[in-house]
């Protein structure tokens, strides 16, 4: 059996012509061989897998070739050319600055650089993982950098571009290498299983490329493992199993349900989903973008943001024509939102499951904003029945005393229903023990009450602060009353309605005794006397400890003077 060499090596790029994705790098350093524009220090900088080391190669092989073609290309047939391919030059040489990260090694290659080379017109020093040297290795380094022999030439690798030392970057020309493009990996991939005898659709490639995510040594590398696994006729289910990618029918099949406001089917998907082992997370992440695609691909002109295969451009324009624009963006804002604090949530999968059905009753809500207003809103819940009146009158004269629950139940019959419908949609018995409650308190308990909800928070103590500090005013609805507490700028205001709201409009209800009390967070007012605004360190020190008990008994202890 002949030894196996794996696709990365056995497709590595030996000439400029077949670099993949960097044709203006290619072309900068073709022209300066060109030119004889040979600077003495490169900086090759960018991703994994993206072609740094070999452009190196490549580059090194090439100016000490004694027969380039017209357009700068290494002959392969020269003894500089075959002495580098048979791993046997003495004028190319590679260090791993990974291994070799010490000042001895540093020393022991500027001993090295002194010697001219025996063969082609310099000596090329290749020095991978260049960030991975210490401090006094990269120190010591300097000088040779700055003031090398004619003869010699440095080519330095990194993927971590920030860690290098600014005067090393200083002295180099710096290249910055682009992630290759799913459509150039594609391509590659393509003639890699053409010659390799592979027959594999283009879905499956682009699943590859994808997971690639810009890398060409990875794309190869996972092809390598598909074929280990399907052999050598691929199919696209089997490459979807072997490489744990969520199928882009899942999302598909979400997005349909979630515009029919079908939330059942919604959140057995993503039970389907959990147990096939996919990582909750990494699902939110697919279905974000996978409404993003829809976004561009509703928007005309924007294809070329598609990197995908042309069969499933097509299906998703078709389901993008179905969907409103404005229903899409909403839904992305709910995903994000759902991402941000997935990490933070004490039930994960709750969090996203209430994020689908959100999702779920999203077009519906839109579709009720942008419907004309009715004035019978009994209507939505006239049967199909060409005799409408006969069930209506008796559920009247059965419930003379429920129309409002009635109507409530009735405009919510339909499949176009609003999150806050949802969420307040309770049982009748709840509805009767609601009867029970005790009246909305006057303006005067509530407030007197107010201080009683900073007392949930003692251990959070800048929240307590604010709450026991800032301005309320009380409004009084048909039979409810609305408090409105404010804080200092927009920003917290966003954070306390995002995050904070529900929790402080349930404590107070627990204050109160009451379930008919909502809040409401507002921005105090710039000219507001009840905001002042401190600027020196000594004000907000006195502001601190004259409402945090805590700060003043650390004040105390630590004897601060605090003038």
């Amino acid at each position: 059996m002949s030894q196996y060499i794996v696709s990365a090596r056995k497709y590595r790029p030996d000439s400029f012509g077949t670099l993949i994705g960097q044709d203006n790098i290619a072309q900068t350093l073709k022209n300066s061989i060109l030119r004889g524009q040979l600077a003495h220090a490169y900086l090759f900088c960018g991703p994994r897998g993206v072609g740094k080391t070999t452009t190196a190669r490549i580059f090194a092989k090439m100016i000490n070739c004694s027969n380039p073609s017209e357009d700068m290309e290494p002959c392969g047939t020269c003894e500089s050319c075959l002495s580098f391919a048979e791993g046997r030059s003495y004028c190319i040489h590679e260090l791993d600055a990974a291994s070799n990260n010490g000042v001895e090694d540093i020393k022991t290659l500027m001993d090295q650089v002194r010697i001219p080379p025996q063969v082609g017109r310099y000596s090329v020093y290749i020095i991978d993982e260049v960030h991975m040297l210490s401090q006094a290795a990269f120190n010591a380094f300097l000088k040779t950098l700055e003031e090398p022999p004619a003869h010699a030439i440095f080519i330095l690798a990194t993927t971590e571009k920030h860690k290098i030392l600014p005067t090393i970057l200083s002295r180099c020309q710096t290249y910055d290498f682009n992630r290759i493009t799913v459509d150039n990996i594609v391509k590659n991939l393509r003639m890699v299983a053409s010659s390799e005898g592979v027959t594999i659709d283009d879905e499956s490639l682009h699943v590859i490329a994808h997971k690639a995510d810009g890398a060409m040594r990875d794309a190869l590398t996972i092809f390598d493992q598909t074929v280990a696994f399907c052999g050598t006729d691929v199919k696209y289910q089997d490459v979807l199993r072997n490489l744990n990618v969520l199928d882009y029918e899942y999302s598909f099949s979400l997005v349909d349900a979630f515009l029919k406001g079908d939330y059942p089917t919604a959140l057995t998907t993503f039970d389907e989903i959990l147990t096939k082992g996919f990582n909750a997370l990494h699902f939110v992440a697919a279905l974000s973008s996978h409404l993003r695609d829809l976004v561009v691909s509703k928007s005309g002109g924007l294809e070329a943001l598609l990197e995908l295969p042309d069969s499933l451009k097509r299906k998703y324009k078709e389901q993008a024509d179905r969907c409103p624009l404005q229903f899409l963006y909403e839904a992305l804002g709910v995903t994000t939102q759902c991402e941000s604090g997935y990490r933070a949530s004490v039930n994960p999968r709750l969090h996203i499951e209430f994020a689908l059905m959100r999702l779920s009753f999203l077009s519906g809500k839109l579709s009720q904003a942008a419907a004309p207003q009715q004035p019978a809103p009994q209507a939505a819940a006239v049967p199909a029945s060409p005799a409408p009146a006969a069930p209506v009158a008796p559920v009247q004269e059965a419930e003379p005393a429920q129309p409002r629950e009635r109507r409530t139940r009735a405009s919510r019959s339909g499949a176009a229903l609003s999150m806050k419908a949802m969420m307040e949609d309770t049982p009748a018995a709840d509805a009767n023990a609601s009867k029970a409650e005790a009246p909305v308190p006057e303006d005067a308990v509530l407030k007197a009450k107010w201080p009683e909800l900073a007392e949930f928070y003692k251990d959070k103590p800048r929240l307590a602060s604010m709450l026991k500090s800032t301005a309320l005013d009380i409004e009084a609805g048909e039979d409810s009353k609305t408090v409105t507490f404010r804080v200092v700028n927009d920003a917290q205001k966003d954070w306390v309605e995002s995050k904070l709201l529900h929790e402080l409009e349930g404590n107070y209800r627990k204050v109160v005794g009451s379930m008919k009390v909502y809040l409401r967070v507002a921005v105090t007012p710039d000219d507001s006397p009840e905001q002042k605004k401190i600027y020196m360190p000594s004000e907000q020190a006195k502001e601190l400890m004259a409402h945090n008990e805590e700060v003043k008994s650390l004040v105390k202890d630590l004897e601060l003077d605090i003038k």
